[in-house]
């Protein structure tokens, strides 16, 4: 599973990674899904002290997901490499799957709105994503490298699926590390992708505000169109159906389903119909 670390943030001298974090703590059944983030059930002590002595605390971070920060940031300076620091919490955490960051080089996502330019975690977090977009940037893109493993597996893979997550600062920045989209290309694997997009908007977060803030449109066929020269099959909800035949003139396989995964089922089934479509 390859995760995009353009989140990756230094907060109270600690290396966070969220993406990779909340794909750990999802998988290991820990993640508190009430919030959307974070560790159930866990305590905020540590920033009520820091709080106390005036830091400013927009960021939160939880008792045991601090924990989390302190182990990898150890780690880093000992000079591990993110993808062997990630490789051993997962570990820790008991989990079987590979989890592989985009890159172990340090790469940022910016957005550029009319206060200047900030952090993506400062726009969403700490500014709630209220200002208008006017650019995004994937710092250090430029010299970044796919972290040991990641094109491998694009290559080596029967079945690639891009998950229905923010086509400009989730999948977006990992399609931007150098080599990704030309393996992706080159790939003999089955690639699927969910849009995030329903019915004009996305199903969370603010990926309505940044395609926007591109110039493109907010709809299904708009990420289409970002990944139509990879992809092999396009999973649409069965609201948009109406945009079918406009992406299958791009090339693309269309397949309908509902994607708004509410419950459990919601989701075996969707998964279900990826699985079916990738043995095709």
């Amino acid at each position: 599973m390859i995760v995009n670390t353009g989140d990756d943030i230094e907060l109270y001298g600690l290396h966070v990674s969220p993406d990779l974090d909340i794909v750990s703590y999802t998988l290991a059944g820990m993640v508190d899904e009430e919030k959307g983030w974070g560790i159930r059930g866990d305590t905020f002590c540590c920033l009520e002290m820091l709080r106390s002595y005036g830091f400013e605390t927009w960021f939160n971070l939880g008792d045991k997901d601090l924990a989390t920060h302190l182990y990898r940031t150890s780690l880093l300076k000992r000079g591990y490499k993110l993808s062997v620091v990630t490789a051993e919490i997962s570990r820790a955490l008991g989990l079987k799957v590979r989890i592989l960051p985009m890159t172990d080089d340090r790469c940022e996502t910016w957005v550029t709105t009319e206060l200047g330019s900030m952090h993506f975690q400062e726009y969403i977090v700490r500014r709630g994503g209220r200002d208008a977009v006017l650019g995004v940037k994937l710092v250090g893109a430029e010299a970044a490298e796919a972290a040991p493993g990641v094109i491998d597996s694009i290559l080596g893979s029967e079945l690639v699926i891009v998950c229905p997550s923010n086509p400009i600062v989730s999948i977006g920045t990992i399609l931007s590390v150098r080599g990704v989209r030309e393996a992706l290309r080159r790939s003999e694997a089955r690639k699927i992708g969910i849009s995030p997009i329903v019915a004009g908007a996305p199903i969370r977060g603010p990926a309505d505000r940044l395609m926007k803030g591109l110039g493109l449109e907010v709809s299904a066929y708009s990420v289409a169109c970002l990944y139509k020269d990879f992809l092999d099959v396009f999973v649409l909800d069965v609201a948009d159906e109406m945009a079918k035949m406009k992406i299958e003139k791009l090339g693309i396989k269309v397949v309908t389903a509902n994607t708004i995964m509410k419950t459990v089922r919601d989701r075996v089934e969707l998964a279900r119909i990826v699985v079916k479509e990738g043995g095709r």
